[in-house]
């Protein structure tokens, strides 16, 4: 997206820092928020004394933002507090506009990206004329207090988070009920790890009995306490619980002994459970001090409807027979809420043959459900009253007349031992016969579904057989303005994609081409690259194109050609290069492009007259132009496409001096969301590969961000990474300019002839993010998008740069081929101008 204005580079800006690059920026006066003040994402407000945080954040696997509170000195990090924990919100539909959190008449309003609100805390205390005095204030207790400031000895209190918990009981927060405003303080937990939307499970306070309870669903209890016995009393060392009742509320809180290192916190999990955590800093992580109910199938409904709860597994749910998660994916976030749903449908038909069975389950807790009791003779007897009700789902029989009936959903199944005396409980399933009726028929479905698609795909081979034996004589290319037939039936080929269909680029033959070159006369010839000459051509009409002729000494097969076609026809971007058709048989492999006027960037930047052509403006211009058409292949495109061989050889340039990616033979698509492979070769251009991929052959987006870092360095710097600039330690480029980094000279990394049209400021961000990319760890290398972000952003306070890779260097290479090909598979390609 092309950049107009300062206010979308703002914006791009944020955007970066919220794709977790460990950049932390602090906002307004470190731990508030003032009227006026927009805190969005990226930014963060920290507590006076460093232990909480406040601002935008991402749970688990979730790609939904929400505003939170954590602990600052904590990893990793662990939420105490959820603002939207109901409605997330959004960024990835294209809107330039951020979400934000900011005061709007005297209230914590959360703005959506269509400023609109979507939470908001909510008080009976603000004065419309006190606009300016009110502050919102992250204290170090990880309470956040909205007051009004307007008296500065007593500011007044108009809303504080420990009025309104989540999940988790801080200590000096309260557990229970305002007598006043009839408002409970109550925990309800998570959904699941990557939703903190309430879950099931709730823990309050009883102001009757004076008692901690936990709930399922806010109705049902199945743990409590114990009345209160007096005033304190202790969970965990160093930490003291307070039970207070007067006339306006009653509540429990508590508190950690002064001096104390322990971090304590209280929380209902999403197991259901009530859990005391601490961390203390020689902890390696949160230690579970105590949990209840001690063991997990105590808890109420846990595994859902038809859902059952066996004790000391790792999988702690399962489903009856005949019965299957109702989420796969909530079952593997650890969420069985859903609970489970039967296979097969109900008859509730008295037809004999197609009436409905059950399963005999042994040694089960009975379900608390409610369910009703009747008086028969005999097991068959209870069946027959259950199977005679289309609402029962269940009965149980205690062999002296007494049948229960179930109704319903069936909650808080649990697999028992052999040695535990429960009842046999009989769940009712659909009709296996009906069943097996039904994967007879699915299956004759199949087979003649199979039939006839084996004989559309006969008639369809036989069809594009024909077709293709036509096109084949006959020759195509109609999208430009002249064709000629070729000479030999049979002597030029089409290529197919893996569909075996002919790919949508146009065909031309070889006379065609002979004639649009001259006959590849050495005066139309452009230059030499790892994969052949390329030479100017011109159709008739006028139209200028460049036409690539694979060389037989290039080391680069029918397969890469055949990948750079299918690769190419499927992108459209303005910083690629367009494939304008190609030709290929017995003899020749060629490529048709769009014509560049300006050849490749090498030709500019590595000259010492040509280089005076590219100030900065220009340079900076084209390394924005390369970041954009890389992000393209590695998250805008239909494909995720890996280039391999991104080289400044291989960046074309316009007559407007715009860069076009071009050489897609080596270029690799990996599958959905995948962002690396590995290969058995290794292929790629000296100086320009990076070190996981030279050294184990796995490659990435991580690879080309690598490259593209090189790249940077060059076109600042007008050297070739291959050089050597510091004789005594025999630096390459990248050793050289971190050399430069560390020392804090690294502006002397810029050529000579930029010293006095470049922008500084500039140039040491474009330095800064190239280090970045080449650092030797790829999980420390940004994306492709987050670079864009950070090159555009002003004022930008970007992360500083591990050591790269490949920075020492002991010799110089002889090496003078195009190519090298090494024992164990690596194929380099040296650099050569065109």
């Amino acid at each position: 997206m092309e950049m107009k204005n300062n206010n979308s580079f703002l914006i791009l800006y944020l955007l970066f820092l919220c794709f977790n690059l460990n950049t932390n920026l602090s906002f307004g006066s470190g731990d508030n928020i003032s009227t006026n003040e927009f805190l969005s994402i990226g930014q963060t407000i920290v507590s006076s004394g460093g232990n909480f945080e406040l601002g935008f954040f991402k749970p688990g696997n979730s790609l939904n933002y929400y505003i939170g509170i954590w602990y600052k000195k904590i990893y990793p990090q662990t939420v105490v507090w959820v603002a939207n924990r109901e409605k997330s919100v959004d960024i990835l539909d294209g809107n330039m506009s951020l979400p934000a959190l900011t005061i709007i008449q005297g209230n914590l309003v959360l703005l959506d990206k269509n400023q609109n609100s979507i939470w908001s805390s909510t008080h009976d205390h603000y004065n419309n004329t006190r606009n300016n005095s009110v502050i919102a204030v992250l204290g170090d207790d990880g309470n956040l207090i909205l007051s009004d400031a307007s008296n500065t000895s007593t500011p007044l209190t108009l809303w504080q988070s420990f009025d309104h918990p989540t999940d988790t009981f801080l200590p000096g927060a309260k557990l229970g009920y305002n007598k006043i405003t009839q408002r409970k303080h109550v925990l309800v937990s998570w959904k699941n790890s990557s939703d903190p939307a309430p879950g099931l499970f709730s823990l309050e306070l009883d102001p009757n009995l004076a008692q901690f309870i936990v709930k399922w669903n806010k109705t049902i209890q199945y743990w409590k306490s114990g009345t209160w016995t007096g005033d304190t009393f202790s969970l965990v060392p160093e930490m003291s619980i307070y039970y207070v009742n007067n006339e306006n509320e009653s509540y429990f809180t508590y508190s950690i002994f002064k001096n104390s290192t322990t971090t304590s916190r209280l929380i209902i999990d999403v197991s259901g459970q009530m859990k005391q955590r601490t961390w203390s800093n020689n902890a390696a992580g949160w230690n579970e001090f105590w949990a209840q109910p001690r063991e997990q199938c105590q808890v109420y409904g846990y595994c859902g409807a038809f859902g059952v709860c066996t004790s000391n597994t790792n999988s702690p749910c399962n489903c009856l027979t005949g019965f299957m998660p109702r989420s796969v994916d909530e079952w593997n976030l650890n969420d069985y809420s859903g609970g489970c749903a039967r296979k097969g449908k109900l008859q509730c038909s008295a037809i004999t043959e197609d009436k409905d069975d059950f399963w005999m389950n042994l040694t089960m807790r009975l379900p608390t459900s409610q369910y009703t009791n009747v008086t028969v003779g005999e097991v068959s007897q209870c069946r027959d009253t259950c199977f005679d009700s289309c609402s029962c789902t269940a009965y149980t029989y205690d062999g002296l007349g007494a049948c229960s009936i179930w109704t319903g959903y069936l909650f808080n199944l649990q697999q028992l031992s052999e040695n535990e005396t429960e009842r046999t409980i009989s769940v009712k399933l659909g009709s296996l016969q009906a069943q097996t009726k039904a994967k007879k028929s699915m299956k004759l479905k199949a087979i003649l579904a199979a039939i006839i698609l084996f004989m559309v795909l006969l008639i369809c081979s036989i069809s594009y057989i024909y077709y293709r034996r036509r096109r084949t004589a006959k020759g195509t290319g109609t999208q430009i303005s002249h064709w000629h037939k070729a000479e030999g039936e049979g002597r030029e080929l089409m290529i197919e994609n893996d569909e075996n269909k002919v790919i949508d680029v146009p065909y031309f033959d070889l006379e065609t081409v002979l004639v649009a070159t001259d006959n590849f006369s050495d005066a139309n010839k452009l230059g030499q690259g790892g994969f052949g000459p390329v030479y100017k051509g011109m159709f008739p009409g006028g139209e200028e194109i460049a036409v690539k002729r694979l060389s037989s000494h290039s080391g680069q097969g029918i397969d890469e050609f055949k990948n750079e076609v299918t690769l190419i026809a499927k992108l459209q971007h303005r910083n690629l290069v367009r494939l304008l058709g190609y030709c290929i048989n017995a003899m020749e492999q060629i490529l048709l492009y769009e014509y560049m006027p300006n050849k490749s960037l090498d030709t500019f930047i590595f000259d010492g007259s040509l280089c005076t052509l590219l100030d900065w403006k220009k340079r900076y211009d084209i390394i924005l132009g390369i970041a954009r058409g890389l992000a393209y292949l590695h998250h805008d495109s239909r494909l995720r496409i890996i280039h391999r061989d991104l080289k400044t050889g291989n960046i074309l340039l316009d007559e407007a001096m715009n860069p076009k990616i071009s050489d897609f033979g080596l270029a690799r698509i990996v599958e959905g969301t995948k962002t690396e492979a590995n290969t058995k070769k290794v292929v790629g251009t000296y100086g320009y590969m990076s070190p996981e991929y030279v050294l184990d052959g796995l490659f990435s987006i991580k690879s080309d961000v690598f490259s593209f870092g090189v790249v940077v360095l060059e076109i600042i710097s007008g050297r070739k990474n291959t050089g050597f600039y510091q004789p005594e330690e025999a630096l390459n480029l990248l050793g050289y300019a971190w050399r430069l980094w560390i020392e804090e000279k690294a502006i002397q990394l810029t050529e000579k002839s930029l010293l006095d049209s470049c922008n500084m400021s500039e140039v040491i961000k474009c330095i800064n993010v190239a280090l970045l990319c080449v650092q030797e760890d790829s999980i420390d290398r940004p994306n492709m998008s987050d670079v864009i972000v950070m090159l555009v952003g002003e004022n930008t306070c970007l992360p500083r740069p591990n050591r790269p890779a490949f920075v020492m260097r002991t010799h110089t290479s002889n090496i003078s081929s195009s190519s090298k090909v090494s024992n164990n598979q690596v194929t380099i390609t040296i650099e050569a101008g065109r």
